[in-house]
């Protein structure tokens, strides 16, 4: 027994397409004659706002003994019955539904004899357009627009002429299309793209051509296919092919690309295997193989799980033949890893990873791979981090243990953390009641805290050297370092703030140092096992105040200018641990003989450890720091109805400190240093400048060494001063930096508000991210530099750097200007650049590039340019859009390896 429920409704969604499509009519029957002449039918007819039900026949008893049921709807549209033939017919705005089939059309013809479902479209006779066209949709597929349609609802088969399906941004349009059962399809020129014109009826601007096919629910096997760029056949055909759909991850071959290396000759670039596991994580394989015997192998793994974690882990290998034949080839390697936890996923524990390390010489032999990135080529030093912490709630006790690299690239050296341990307790008050009525007195105010740290370290180990026996066991440094202060404040005379502290800090080692002469120029330093501790205390006190001062204007659009002073003052004092009778330091003599002089040394066993030992020289003194702030309030004009006057940060911060040792016999004063900040354009630009002065008086000195004059300065105890003199300004430093565009200057409410799952109430991050966001970012992740905003007209980002050292009888400086930013020339281009130009040596930066990007729909036109320098190198790219089709796309590249001699 069958059940077919068909109604008319006004509500269904169409697609209109162009006059020119192509209808391909697969039915034979004519619509009923009385349909034609415009009269109702005898048998039903459907008025205005009503509701009939028409029962037919479908057994053996009668002609039109009915079992099953067909509701009709309608709404100025009409249907027809035809007993006889056991045919039904439903014109204008119909609708059916079987199971979990559901169709949409103008006309709708059910033949219950031979379960059959035939729909179609019909011409507007006032536009010569053909509308209604049919949208069938089963289960959780996604929806089905073709001009005709013809369906068996008891075997599941259907055939459709000029189709059209979208699913997670893969388009499917015209041809054919043959249901062969619920999970398989075959196809007749289809055309696969990734445009979406077809979703607005027209005609994609590329699309591979599927002369045959069968289409699964995870992917679509091909036969012959070829290339069409706006309706034009393209001579690149394919033999057989595979296209998964994204509604779930599925296994494909990933294809090459094809071109010429100017070092490595002609290469086979990027081909290799894609697996997805599951809806969980995906893994990229790909190789690059060429003819000189070179090759270049990576594997990326992306995974992700809602609300708890996601992340991406790449491992590279490559072997270069750079020199002649015979000679060894460079190997490089490279890992990246990025980890990122939902803060809601375990409250308490987070963990994270963000690990780039790799040979130094891996970005310059694989700048092909990378896409010749300059910010990748040009990088001097990489670093990684794994961390875990841990707090409890209710105690202020936290944990945190991580593992740490960095690396310089120039230099090749490496240093790591193998763990760095920390472990602390906040601030508490240990005489303070929990049950205290009233303000605290004095030493209830008093605070402790803990704070202990453990690591395990290797610092500046060549490359070559890192993973030997002997670096792992004798180069390796650790050491534990416990920290307990202890402080005190509480206001004095009701406007000063007075503070009191104590610090005792205790240092744990597991090996110590010691020093002897070899011979009597020659010294050894050796490493010796066994625990040793040692201990150091200071102590200190502080007053600090702030002075408030006005100064007002009247008929003046300046109403004030308001100067806030903040001295502090500070007292310190901390033992001399650097004396002979701690066993710590000791002190070596060499055995002279002539005609060598006597040589002596005193140095401590913790020197070079992990956290050093205590400081040398006894410190009795007192700081002083004095800064300044600077703002002015103007009038509101009188359109502003608030009549709120507004401010203006005139001078940030101007600070002035230094510091006097009462404990030392000489040199008492150390450098005043001083510093400062603001900004301008309503907080678009910011501006900062720091100094040092020194305050004695200083001599140059000429000597004569080896029969050369070697010129130095001489600093005496005398302050300048004395002999009527400012101090002496050593060192300068002033920057100018900001990032400036339109939103800056007119700032909107947050773009993404027009996001789907949006709430303004939640804080932006990527916990509470949308689906959108994360689909977003992780295209952005994998790719950062082919992210190009439209939306942004121009923007300008500046930094300006002058740097001043006078060392009196020579003095250096630097003075440079960074650009970097993007306009747009019209609402699809733009033009992106970055350089920087050296004032002192009137040069450009051989780091200069320039770069436009074309946005032509569902296409990508990408020019990057480096004019000058070793890196100079050009690439043209034109690329699909769509992550699925990738390798789609034509680039003609000038690779910087052919430089070998190049001019700035």
């Amino acid at each position: 027994m069958v059940n077919i429920i068909a109604f008319a409704h006004k509500g269904r969604a169409t697609i209109n397409k162009r006059v020119s499509d192509t209808i391909i009519p697969i039915d034979s029957a004519k619509y009923p004659k009385l349909y034609n002449k415009g009269k109702k039918s005898k048998v039903s007819s459907a008025r205005k706002n009503d509701t009939s039900r028409l029962v037919i026949a479908n057994d053996t008893t009668k002609k039109g003994v009915a079992a099953d049921t067909t509701e009709i709807k309608d709404i100025a549209d009409s249907s027809y019955n035809d007993v006889k033939t056991e045919i039904s017919y439903r014109i204008g705005n119909a609708r059916v539904t079987y199971g979990d089939f559901e169709l949409d059309a103008d006309y709708i013809r059910i033949d219950r004899k031979n379960h059959l479902i035939y729909a179609s479209g019909r011409r507007d006779p006032k536009t010569g357009r053909y509308i209604g066209r049919p949208i069938s949709k089963q289960g959780k597929d996604s929806p089905l627009t073709s001009d005709s349609l013809l369906f068996n609802y008891e075997t599941k088969k259907g055939l459709v002429h000029n189709v059209f399906t979208e699913q997670d941004g893969n388009y499917i349009s015209h041809g054919q299309a043959k249901k062969l059962n619920e999970d398989e399809v075959a196809y007749h020129n289809i055309i696969f793209s990734a445009c979406d014109k077809p979703s607005k009826g027209e005609d994609p601007d590329y699309g591979i051509v599927i002369t045959r096919g069968i289409g699964e629910k995870t992917h679509i096997i091909s036969g012959p296919a070829y290339l069409e760029i706006e309706g034009i056949p393209i001579p690149i055909g394919i033999p057989f092919g595979f296209f998964p759909k994204p509604n779930t991850r599925s296994s494909g071959v990933l294809l090459p690309t094809f071109g010429e290396d100017a070092t490595y000759g002609f290469f086979l670039r990027d081909f290799g295997y894609y697996l997805g596991f599951g809806d969980y994580a995906d893994l990229t394989n790909l190789g690059t193989y060429y003819s000189n015997g070179s090759y270049e192998v990576s594997s990326s793994l992306d995974y992700m799980k809602r609300y708890k974690y996601n992340g991406n882990l790449t491992l590279s290998y490559s072997s270069h033949n750079n020199g002649l034949p015979g000679d060894p080839a460079a190997k490089d390697f490279h890992i990246n890893w990025q980890h990122s936890q939902n803060p809601n996923a375990s409250p308490g524990s987070t963990f994270s990873a963000s690990v780039n390390a790799g040979t130094s010489s891996y970005f310059q032999n694989n700048g092909a791979s990378l896409g010749y990135n300059l910010q990748q080529l040009t990088q001097n030093a990489l670093r990684s981090s794994i961390a875990y912490s841990r707090t409890w709630d209710g105690t202020p006790f936290n944990l945190t243990t991580s593992i740490s690299h960095s690396q310089d690239l120039t230099a090749k050296t490496v240093s790591l953390e193998l763990p760095n341990i920390n472990f602390s307790m906040s601030s508490i008050n240990p005489f303070d009641s929990k049950d205290r009525v009233g303000e605290q007195k004095w030493y209830q105010k008093i605070t402790l805290s803990y704070n202990m740290t453990a690591t395990n370290k290797i610092n500046n180990v060549p490359e070559t050297e890192l993973f030997t026996s002997e670096t792992l066991t004798k180069r390796m440094q650790n050491g534990i370092q416990h920290q307990i202060p202890v402080g005190l404040s509480f206001n004095v005379l009701k406007y000063f703030q007075f503070n009191v502290n104590a610090n005792y800090t205790d240092r744990w080692y597991f090996q110590t140092i010691r020093e002897h002469y070899a011979r009597a120029d020659s010294l050894v330093t050796d490493t010796v096992p066994g625990f040793r501790r040692v201990g150091n205390y200071n102590l200190g006190a502080g007053l600090s105040t702030k002075i408030y001062g006005m100064v007002t204007f009247k008929n003046s659009k300046l109403m004030a200018i308001r100067h806030i002073i903040t001295p502090s003052i500070g007292f310190s004092y901390s033992p001399d641990y650097s004396s002979l009778d701690r066993s710590y330091n000791q002190l070596i003599v060499s055995n002279a003989t002539v005609p060598y002089p006597v040589v002596y040394q005193r140095y401590s066993i913790f020197n070079n450890s992990v956290y050093g030992g205590p400081a040398s020289g006894r410190q009795a003194g007192i700081s002083f720091n004095i800064d300044n702030n600077l703002e002015a309030k103007l009038r509101p004009k009188s359109t502003d109805t608030s009549q709120t006057p507004s401010k203006i940060q005139l001078l940030q911060s101007l600070s002035l400190s230094s510091f006097y040792n009462f404990a030392a016999d000489s040199f008492k004063l150390q450098p005043i240093s001083f510093s400062g900040h603001t900004s301008v354009l309503h907080d678009k630009v910011n501006i900062s400048f720091n100094g040092v002065l020194n305050p004695y008086v200083t001599y140059i000195r000429d000597s004569i060494s080896n029969g050369q004059i070697t010129t130095y300065a001489r600093q005496i105890n005398r302050y300048t001063w004395q002999d009527g003199k400012l101090p002496k300004l050593t060192q300068f430093g002033f920057s100018v930096s900001g990032s400036l565009n339109p939103a800056s200057f007119h700032p909107s409410t947050n773009n993404n508000n027009n996001l789907p799952g949006y709430n303004p109430n939640m804080p932006n991050t990527l916990a509470n991210a949308t689906d959108a966001q994360r689909q977003s970012l992780a295209l952005l992740n994998s790719d950062p530099y082919a992210y190009v905003d439209f939306n942004i007209p121009w923007n300008l980002v500046i930094n300006y750097n002058f740097s001043f050292s006078d060392a009196y009888f020579r003095s250096t400086r630097s003075n440079t200007v960074m650009l970097s930013g993007d306009f747009s020339l019209t609402p699809k281009w733009k033009v992106q650049f970055n350089t920087n130009y050296d004032l002192v040596a009137r040069q450009i930066s051989s780091a200069t590039s320039f770069a436009i990007y074309r946005d032509l729909h569902c296409w990508d036109l990408s020019v990057n340019w480096v004019p000058f320098g070793y890196y100079k190198s050009y690439n043209v790219t034109l690329k699909v859009k769509s992550a699925i089709l990738q390798a789609l796309k034509l680039s003609k590249r000038s690779d910087y390896t052919s430089n070998t001699n190049f001019n700035q």
